[in-house]
């Protein structure tokens, strides 16, 4: 059996019954991929389908989920079977064999001795959750979760196993290290432990098996190569200084949160698109994410370049500069984007484009995920491709101010059933605070919290930019581009994909009111 729930205008959440039920479903619809469909992202309890409402309808895609469903087969193919070498050398090892009442060689030889799955990714990319019918332990999480795992950790934590790609913070008991590369963005299979695969850990420095062996000597994670580029040789801007935080962003790695990857990409869109196409680029060519301004850059060689976004002063040696409306930035000029009189963050174009490392098809940083290029520091220069027409003839472009209150279409989400009732009435009755923790990832609002109705713990599911998840504390937490692609908060309500870039621009203290579609 199967149960649709509704996850925004771009997605549905199937849940089903458990992890083999999930399994089963998402090997039916991996099997046969209905057209419109972008992502498919397995978890504890549910697949979460991804889709295009310009290609599909919400309709079409209920049923194709439901078909699947009951063709879904008793048995699932065995994925291909990865050997990784670990080092039961773990930080955790000690205590967590004395947790489960046995003697730490025999935690070595069970953990070793199984044959894993890989359930599902999340969390962060390439981060793999494994499970075994033959793993017989539910082993709780730390208390108190680490700020600091190391990459290439192996953990434990309920019924589940896996190793972390890269260093972050994490609340799973650690029992060893593993120098084999689980994420690789440049590599044609970036995941070494994609759904489905089967696992078995082996012990000390066995070497990888051919399965893997390929990853052994491939580049660490960020170590993306700049595209080629007659230009790359030329660049056309110095960074004097980056401001508050200036990354690359272009329009993200969408159809890629089954792998753990996050859609990334600018936050305001359509800002990007219009600065880029106000000096003659196509509309997702990279552009720089000016947040809270600060900035300079000085030409190395006359320069077309626009400012959009947030309301910020702009100028060319000194002298003001319209926003919305391409500028030719003499060589030897420099070029400031002031802090924002409203508004967060501002975009610049360059005419050609930035050049920047490409990982996964994209150049866009993710902050959470540490994702492409790192953010700019002062006396980095740009270079740019080639342009993909004319820079248009226009005095300026049409546009508003980023307000300091503003209204967010939102709609009910999967887990609005777990909230007490009236708590969708509080949500969309508030007027809430823009709090200070607003980044890239998500932003929490102050206000009155949203009591539950139920208080059990939610199964890891899929999510999407524009969820509303509610921890513990009650207070709403909306998902942003670089946001996680599974989560265990219940989601209450999912903003509509045109208001994310209004979000894009709220500043702390800034005031967001949701009404119901």
């Amino acid at each position: 059996m199967v149960t649709l729930l509704p996850m925004g205008e771009r997605a549905v959440l199937a849940e089903v019954a458990d992890l083999a039920a999930v399994l089963a479903l998402h090997a039916a619809l991996d099997a046969d991929v209905l057209d419109g469909v972008d992502d498919l992202v397995p978890a504890a309890r549910t697949v979460l389908v991804v889709f295009d409402p310009a290609r599909v309808s919400s309709e079409s895609i209920g049923s194709w989920v439901l078909r699947a469903a009951g063709r879904a087969p008793d048995a699932i193919a065995p994925g291909p079977l990865v050997e990784v070498p670990v080092r039961y050398d773990g930080a955790d090892l000690d205590s967590t064999a004395e947790l489960l009442g046995i003697p730490v060689p025999d935690l070595v030889s069970r953990h070793a001795g199984v044959e894993w799955t890989v359930a599902f990714t999340g969390f962060a990319p390439g981060f793999a959750y494994l499970v075994s019918a033959d793993w017989p332990f539910d082993v709780p999480r730390l208390a108190e979760p680490r700020t600091r795992v190391p990459a290439g950790a192996v953990g434990l934590a309920g019924g589940f196993s896996g190793a972390y790609p890269r260093e972050t913070p994490g609340g799973w008991r650690l029992i060893g290290t593993t120098d084999a590369v689980l994420f690789n963005p440049d590599a044609a299979d970036p995941v070494l432990l994609p759904p489905r695969a089967r696992v078995r850990f082996v012990p000390e420095r066995v070497r990888l098996t051919a399965a893997s062996a390929s990853t052994e000597a491939a580049e660490p994670v960020g170590a993306s190569p700049v595209a080629a580029s007659s230009a790359a040789s030329r660049p056309v801007l110095r960074i004097d200084s980056p401001g508050g935080a200036t990354t690359v962003q272009d329009l993200g790695r969408p159809g890629r949160a089954a792998l753990g990857v996050a859609r990334s990409g600018a936050l305001d869109r359509a800002a990007l698109r219009i600065a880029n196409r106000l000096v003659g680029n196509a509309e997702g060519a990279a552009a720089l994410e000016i947040t809270m301004g600060g900035f300079a850059a000085r030409a190395e060689t006359d320069t077309w370049a626009c400012a959009t976004g947030a309301l910020a002063d702009v100028t060319v040696d000194g002298r003001a500069v319209d926003a919305y409306a391409p500028v030719l930035v003499p060589a030897g000029a420099e070029l400031r984007i002031g802090a924002p009189r409203a508004g967060l963050r501002a975009y610049l174009a360059v005419r050609g484009g930035i050049l920047a490392p490409m990982a996964l098809g994209s150049r866009a940083r993710d902050v959470l995920a540490g994702l492409g290029p790192a953010p700019l520091t002062a006396g980095e220069e740009l270079s740019v491709g080639e342009p993909a027409s004319a820079v248009p003839t226009v005095d300026s472009f049409p546009w508003t101010v980023p307000p300091p209150s503003i209204d967010v279409l939102i709609a009910p989400g999967p887990r609005a059933d777990w909230f007490a009732p009236g708590a969708l009435d509080t949500l969309a009755d508030t007027a809430w605070s823009v709090s200070p923790h607003a980044d890239r990832v998500g932003i929490r609002l102050d206000g009155p919290a949203l009591d539950r109705r139920r208080h059990d713990e939610l199964p890891s599911e899929g999510m999407r930019p524009g969820a509303i998840q509610v921890p513990p504390h009650g207070r709403p937490v909306v998902l942003l581009a670089d946001g996680p692609v599974t989560g265990g908060y219940p989601v209450i309500a999912v903003v509509s994909d045109a208001a994310l870039d209004a979000l894009a621009q709220v500043r702390p203290g800034d005031h967001v009111r949701f009404r119901r579609v």
